[in-house]
């Protein structure tokens, strides 16, 4: 039986969903991995996403294509936590190996542009 979780890891992008103070939803279309029973994405530490899953860890997330729209399957709920440095690193590392080439160079190139400190791990646990 093959689970949301399941579904999702096997996509190339999905849409996380975060909410600002207000409860309006805020959409952005990520590459995500999985490790355990938690899907993973990574992004710049101070991006909007990020102090909005600070306010509130309540996260939904779909599958999509590159632009954001949605493809098929449902959209499932789930929460968010942010990762420290070690856990992040081995986020880099998944999304290097799922998404080869194009993964690697995004990592290294963010790191040389402004080091490490400048993006962080998320965790989602999905509501199933």
């Amino acid at each position: 039986m093959t689970t949301e979780l399941d579904r999702l890891a096997r996509e190339k992008y999905f849409m996380l969903t975060t909410f600002r103070k207000s409860g309006e939803a805020v959409s952005t279309p990520l590459w995500a991995v999985r490790d355990g029973g938690e899907l993973f994405v990574w992004s710049e530490r101070d991006s909007g996403k990020v102090k909005r899953i600070r306010n509130n860890a309540r996260v939904e997330v779909t599958a999509c294509d590159l632009r954001g729209r949605q493809t098929h399957g449902a959209t499932v709920a789930g929460f968010a936590r942010l990762l420290d440095d070690a856990e992040t690193d081995q986020v880099r590392k998944l999304i290097g190996r799922k998404y080869g080439v194009v993964g690697f160079v995004s990592v290294v190139g963010s790191i040389l542009r402004g080091g490490k400190k400048r993006t962080i791990g998320v965790a989602i646990t999905l509501d199933e």
